[in-house]
């Protein structure tokens, strides 16, 4: 259920915690490739196929992007950013795993575009159930947008369309 095939991206510069993940990973049984960008630089790259990233195919979009807010070089907030503002991939899947509690984290993280917050737990066990839970909605239940025709879709669209569907918005609420 669990197996899409969808790649997961996991930013993280901690290497105790990043083999925590791919541990809790494998103890989940999902399968899906993840790769990991070391910082929010390296995700960038990793986004933009820059540098060792270069191979499309080889590091495909992110279906979910599993986000760390305090690293080197480009924190998690300015990668959320920065993500936000790409035609192409502002609608990658980003949900922060980070160690804070602090609410003027999760407003900001919120703020800039995370799709949801979660706070690593202190426990492995718990951080399996976690990756289940993250597998089971964002990558098996949840609808994912198509990233890779977002800027096409958008530049097609008619005014009236644009219009449309902003109406229907309104009126839903």
């Amino acid at each position: 259920m669990k197996t899409s095939g969808s790649t997961v991206l996991l930013v993280e510069d901690d290497a105790n915690d990043v083999f925590l993940m791919q541990r809790a990973f494998s103890k989940a049984n999902v399968t899906n490739p993840l790769h990991v960008a070391r910082d929010g630089q390296e995700a960038i790259e990793y986004l933009n196929h820059l540098g060792s990233f270069a191979d499309a195919t080889r590091y495909p979009p992110p279906a979910l992007m599993v986000l760390d807010l305090k690293m080197p070089r480009k924190n998690g907030f300015e990668t959320l950013e920065w993500l936000r503002q790409q035609p192409g991939l502002k609608r990658v899947v980003a949900v922060v795993l980070s160690s804070s509690r602090q609410m003027t984290d999760i407003n900001r993280a919120y703020d800039l575009g995370a799709n949801s917050y979660l706070v690593k737990p202190g426990d492995f066990q718990k951080l399996v159930d976690l990756v289940n839970l993250l597998a089971d909605y964002w990558l098996a239940v949840n609808e994912k947008p198509d990233i890779e025709n977002e800027a096409e879709s958008v530049s097609k669209m008619s005014c009236a369309e644009t219009q449309s569907e902003s109406w229907t918005t309104i009126s839903r609420s």
